[in-house]
């Protein structure tokens, strides 16, 4: 690792934990007054005893002195006192951290064999014939869909309070990881495996590959070389990963009553605690940072020194196996979606009928009722312009953004430092500023989702630069802009662009959770994770109260990733002649 990214690194750390630091003085509620509920809830707020306790804190001295006081501690190791409990933060933080890693690491775990498992057709099939063609990849999209907590309420209910073969809360021992860490591991695992599954065909389509099947080298050694070309593309997601199965497992561990790294972070964010929050948020960042100089290492292990010396063949994928059954699938989750969403649109989503609360789906409420009697067909359809307009404004931003960000040199360090920060500290930041509302909300989405398309763009970036036809290019004296137009940006682009795809679902998520944390738009406005979160309690008497927008999600990622085959399927890269002529020569 050069100097100048571990200064960049550096750099961005000290700039997230000051900008976590003004969080106080950024949010339009007094924290004096916070402390005050949270210790003395029986002294009134009188304008002296608020300047007790500013002076008690050093909230007096402003910004400046919080902050300096602080680091001061921290380069001791004391990360100070909970201005809420008064208790020492080190330990709580502490404890937490060992909870979460435990999770992380079990949970990590499910999602590389869930991964395993997506790309394993593919595998198999590039050991048989050398080269395959690439796929839509339905059931990853689908099980990346997946809200974690909807699949940890799942699981809670049919294994542990039914069953009874693993604890409904509680931590402690291996079986309280188990429910857990599927939970979080699914999702997990399908965007990894599904990215890995879209990259692999590009790997056996290479004259190497091709050539190795030819000469009859065993198909599992050729697989596995595909895997070890392919995989550092893919390697900086794991990282991306990591650290968000550590602070961002939140509704998991609340669900679980597991006392993580994850909730600490919300509880402090919500509480305003600056301490606690400050010490979760800064341990993050560590972690991040950790895993992002080992996933760059070990990328660079992977490739060997085919990246300096301009050695590395263009990973074009084949032209996508959109088939008959492809453009059906495509037009039936359409024409189902929009179906469901214009008879939505016709029921009023505010009637209130106390009469039908948690209704079952019957023929005046055709999807059932909520728990305050409200049609659930009505406020996913009036929802979904809210939640997919704003899901989708917010994915093409974050594409931008993720690709100019991921074409500057040294950005590596600040997309790492804004993938381990919360979400929910985002939301706040940007609340505390705008103000709460739907606008708020997306911002602060955006703020944070960039970051993964920014670390797949810049490992595709640095691959793709390495290939021999850049050099060829910068041979022939084109210069650094045709070279990126015309050479480095058409094998980037595409693979970035099905990932942002793959995460609509998510962003979608991502914003309404925030609207239910009072953050985006006020409520009763009918938003998909709202009406999952509010109907979580009553899964297991009204299912289909919450099935109703979990399938909605589902639909949406599905149906994205199938027209997304659609489109690809009919276009052919920029090297397809020559795969289908090596295909032809490998079967002669």
């Amino acid at each position: 690792m050069r100097l100048g990214g571990l200064a960049g690194r550096a750099a961005a750390l000290v700039g997230m934990v000051l900008a976590v630091g003004l969080l106080p003085w950024l949010t339009r509620n007094d924290p004096a007054l916070t402390i005050l509920h949270a210790r003395y809830a029986d002294r009134p707020p009188t304008p002296g005893v608020l300047a007790a306790i500013r002076a008690e804190t050093g909230l007096d001295g402003g910004p400046p002195q919080v902050l300096g006081d602080w680091l001061g501690g921290v380069a001791h190791g004391d990360f100070g006192v909970s201005w809420v409990s008064g208790a020492p933060v080190g330990p709580d933080v502490t404890a937490a951290l060992g909870v979460s890693l435990t999770l992380m690491g079990c949970s990590l775990l499910v999602a590389v064999v869930l991964a395993g498992l997506l790309c394993l057709r593919t595998l198999r099939l590039g050991a048989r014939r050398g080269l395959v063609r690439a796929r839509a990849g339905v059931l990853g999209a689908a099980l990346a869909a997946l809200p974690e907590f909807l699949v940890a309420a799942v699981l809670a209910t049919v294994f542990a309070v039914q069953a009874g073969w693993f604890p409904a809360v509680g931590w402690g021992t291996f079986s309280s990881a188990v429910l857990p860490a599927v939970a979080m591991g699914v999702p997990a695992g399908a965007l990894l495996g599904r990215l890995l599954d879209d990259a692999l065909p590009a790997a056996f389509a290479e004259p190497w590959a091709r050539a190795a099947a030819a000469r009859g080298i065993p198909g599992v050694r050729v697989a596995r070389h595909a895997l070890r070309r392919t995989l550092p593309g893919v390697l900086p997601q794991f990282g991306f990963v990591v650290v968000g199965l550590t602070g961002g497992a939140v509704a998991v561990e609340t669900l679980f009553a597991i006392p993580g790294l994850g909730g600490t972070a919300l509880s402090a964010a919500l509480a305003q605690d600056l301490p606690v929050l400050q010490a979760a948020v800064l341990v993050l960042l560590l972690l991040g940072v950790a895993a992002g100089l080992a996933v760059r290492g070990l990328g660079r292990l992977l490739l060997g020194p085919a990246l300096q010396d301009g050695a590395l063949p263009t990973l074009v994928r084949p032209r996508l196996a959109a088939g008959r059954t492809v453009r059906w699938g495509a037009v039936l989750v359409t024409v189902v979606f929009v179906g469901v969403v214009v008879a939505g649109l016709l029921r009023d989503p505010y009637a209130i009928d106390v009469t039908a609360r948690l209704a079952g789906p019957g023929a005046g409420h055709p999807l059932g009722t909520d728990s305050l009697g409200r049609d659930t067909l009505a406020r996913l359809g009036h929802g979904a312009g809210r939640t997919v307009l704003a899901a989708l404004a917010v994915s093409a931003v974050t594409l931008v953004i993720g690709v100019l960000v991921g074409l500057v040199p040294g950005a590596g360090g600040f997309t790492e430092m804004v993938n381990a920060l919360p979400a929910i500290v985002a939301g706040l930041v940007v609340a505390g500023v705008a103000g709460p509302g739907a606008v708020a909300a997306a911002v602060a989405v955006s703020v944070v989702a960039w970051a993964p398309l920014a670390a797949h763009t810049r490992a595709l970036y640095e691959q793709e630069r390495a290939a021999p036809h850049v050099a060829a290019a910068r041979a022939a004296g084109a210069g650094p802009g045709w070279v990126l137009r015309r050479h480095i940006l058409p094998g980037v682009l595409p693979g970035v662009v099905r990932h942002a795809v793959l995460r609509v679902p998510a962003l979608a998520l991502a914003l309404a959770s925030l609207s239910f944390l009072g953050l985006g738009a006020a409520p009763p406005a009918p938003e998909w994770g709202r009406m999952l979160a509010e109907n979580m309690p009553y899964a297991e008497r009204a299912p289909w109260a919450v099935l109703g927008p979990a399938g909605a999600l589902v639909a949406l990622g599905t149906g994205a990733v199938l027209w997304a085959a659609v489109a690809g399927g009919g276009r052919r890269g920029r090297s397809s002649t020559a795969v289908d002529e090596g295909v032809a020569e490998v079967r002669v």
